[in-house]
């Protein structure tokens, strides 16, 4: 009996990996998109602070490989590739090479865990028209959001209480969780499920913790700034809970599946800095990366489609 899927596109963002690839990756980021030169500035400026080298690349090949690994142990011997939307290695040129090795029938899995035009239909988009493109004949069928996956959920928790561990115990009612997500345009919201997966996934890290005492804010603005986009930004909800007695705070970026300088950077350094301004102690708890638990998440629901 043939094979349903012959193999996986898992399907990221792309990043820089030193400091002369920042101004290129950016100006494809920026393709075609109302985005500030000053805020291009603003964001180059991040990945200096970095060496000019992001780590999703790098977590995102870790991802694959998991995941390759994890269903060759369950007699799926199945080849995951890397497609990046932003940078090598580019979509098109990893579905050329797939094609070239004979695959037709594709399981696409997009490295986002909340759906919007940005994180999910602009990279079905891209596959699209690489397949065009090329003149190939290729099906591709998408993975479902792990936004509410048991797996990403106890995951995401199990590092929240490694934050919840450093706090003194008569320290815990004043610490509040902000679960953090990239904003975006709120049309752009209003026509997805954006912001009801993200609320899904905060309330059920919460109930896993049996903690109550959380918000949802967002992150990393870049549109121009007379434009309304989903608010409250992370920083002004710091300097607005410390005013209401909050000590501690643990951040927890559930927008993004591994550390990339939007992490680093606008929670590491900017919320750090809001932080110490209104005089109480941030810790970052730390994205799913290749952590097992994820990993087994991923094979799940590739498994599932599998049949």
């Amino acid at each position: 009996m043939p094979k349903k899927f012959d193999a996986i596109l898992m399907i990221g963002y792309g990043a820089p990996e030193k400091i002369e690839d920042i101004r290129p990756f950016l100006k494809n980021v920026a393709k075609g998109r109302p985005i500030p030169p000053d805020r291009l500035d603003e964001v180059a400026h991040h990945y200096e602070l970095f060496g000019g080298k992001s780590p999703l690349n790098e977590y995102t090949y870790k991802q694959a490989k998991g995941l390759q690994d994890k269903l060759a142990e369950n007699g799926q011997d199945i080849p995951v590739y890397v497609g990046m939307r932003n940078w090598h290695p580019f979509i098109p040129d990893t579905i050329r090479e797939m094609s070239e090795k004979g695959y037709k029938n594709v399981v696409g899995m997009i490295m986002a865990a909340h759906q919007s035009d940005a994180s999910w239909e602009r990279y079905q988009r891209d596959v699209q028209e690489a397949i065009a493109e090329l003149g190939i004949e290729m099906e591709f069928k998408y993975s479902a959001p792990l936004f509410d996956h048991p797996l990403f959920i106890e995951d995401s928790a199990d590092r929240v209480q490694d934050c919840l561990n450093e706090i003194p115990p008569e320290e815990l009612p004043n610490t509040m969780i902000l679960f953090t997500a990239h904003s975006i345009p709120t049309p752009m919201a209003e026509s997805s499920p954006y912001v009801e997966q993200l609320t899904t996934t905060a309330r059920l890290i919460a109930e896993k913790l049996d903690y109550d005492n959380w918000r949802l804010v967002y992150q990393s603005r870049s549109g121009r700034p007379t434009d309304p986009w989903l608010e409250p930004d992370v920083c002004d909800v710091i300097h607005e809970i410390a005013k209401e007695g909050v000590k501690n705070v643990i951040a927890q970026p559930i927008g993004f599946i591994c550390d990339h300088i939007e992490v680093l950077f606008d929670i590491g350094v900017e919320a750090e800095q809001a932080s110490k301004e209104a005089g109480i102690k941030l810790l970052r708890a730390k994205t799913v990366n290749d952590d097992p638990k994820f990993i087994e998440a991923l094979e799940e629901v590739v498994e599932e489609m599998m049949g």
